[in-house]
This record gives C-alpha cells, structure tokens and sequence, in this order.
C-alpha cells in the first residue's frame, strides 16, 4: 500500500493494524454479527469448505455474539486470528486462520490443509478492503496456484471505522458467474490486550 493510501485511513485503523504484539500475546475484539447472507451456492461452499478447516460462516445468522482473537505468532512471523461466532442454538462455530507476511502479494492467509490465499490491500472510502488475490494449496512442499475457474471468486474484507471506538468488519465473496456467494456484517470492539 502506498503512504497516501495508508495516510488517507482513519488512525484508528492505522493504529490497530500498525500494532506488532510479542510472541503470544494476544487482542480480543467483541462484538456482533449483524446479518449473514449466503445464496444457495454460497451455502454449499461454506459447507465444502469444512474439508479443509471451515474457514467460512456454516449458517445465515444474525444478532448474535461474535469474539476475535489475534495472537501473535514468532514461528510463522504472522498472526493467528480466531473467530467465535454464536449460533441461536447449538454449540457456537470456531474459525482459524493464520496471516503472515510472506508470499509474491506480501501477505497470505491459511486456512488448513495446506489451503491459503494471497492478499492484496488497499484503502478505499476511509477503509482499509482486503482482496484475494489467488488461491493455492501446498502439498509435499510445493505450491499450486489454483486456476480461476477452480475458485470461488474474490473474497474481500473491508474494515471500516465506526463511533465510540467500534468498528465494522466485511466479509464477500464475489463469484464472476453466480454473483454474490456469500456477505457476513459484523461489529467489533477492542476489549483487551
């Protein structure tokens, strides 16, 4: 990202993701799930998506709680991100990810089983919108790229500030054939470091 880029973001966002913790320490950020949409494609790609780790929302919920957790990690030179998202009934869905800063785009996300993405940022309308780039899978230490049309198109995530120290978080994934595959809108806060 180029500094007028960066510089044009609110300082709040610069603040959050400028900060470097040690190794192990953690943020927690609370807040809600606002709505979560999927079409029936959508669907079926979170529920695939299990395979590998279930790194996408399992259901179309809405107003219920959701936790984040950012945990440094010195191993990867990364962050591991963890999601809790409350459930109306049932036991509540747990994400993991991993970004670390690496890979042709700088900065990569793995889900599991060797699956990950490569990320792109920029700043747009006074947020910060990540946007993959490509997907891969890593098997026996080598990586393949996935062909275009083996993925399920452009995945973005904005983050955007809101009042009161919240912020909203994002998520779409965009297919260039079906549209909309899936939208999840949530809010957060900082709670502890």
């Amino acid at each position: 990202m180029r500094d007028a880029e960066w510089g044009s973001l609110p300082a709040a966002i610069r603040r959050r993701f400028s900060k470097r913790l040690a190794g192990g320490q953690s943020i927690v950020y609370a807040g809600e799930v606002l709505d979560t949409f999927m079409s029936r494609g959508g669907w079926c790609l979170a529920q695939a998506a299990r395979l590998f780790g279930g790194p996408l929302p399992v259901n179309r919920s809405a107003h219920v709680p959701s936790v984040v957790t950012v945990t440094e990690d010195k191993a990867s030179h990364g962050q591991i991100w963890t999601r809790l998202y409350g459930r109306r009934h049932g036991f509540p869905q747990v994400i993991h990810s991993c970004k670390r800063f690496a890979g042709p785009t700088g900065l990569e996300e793995h889900v599991g089983f060797g699956v990950g993405m490569t990320l792109t940022v920029d700043a747009r309308d006074c947020a910060l919108i990540f946007r993959s780039r490509d997907y891969f899978v890593e098997l026996f230490g080598r990586r393949l790229v996935l062909p275009r049309w083996l993925t399920p198109g452009a995945l973005y995530v904005t983050h955007a500030e809101l009042p009161d120290g919240k912020f909203s978080f994002t998520l779409q994934i965009i297919h260039p054939r079906f549209g909309l595959l899936l939208r999840q809108m949530a809010i957060f806060r900082e709670v502890a470091s």
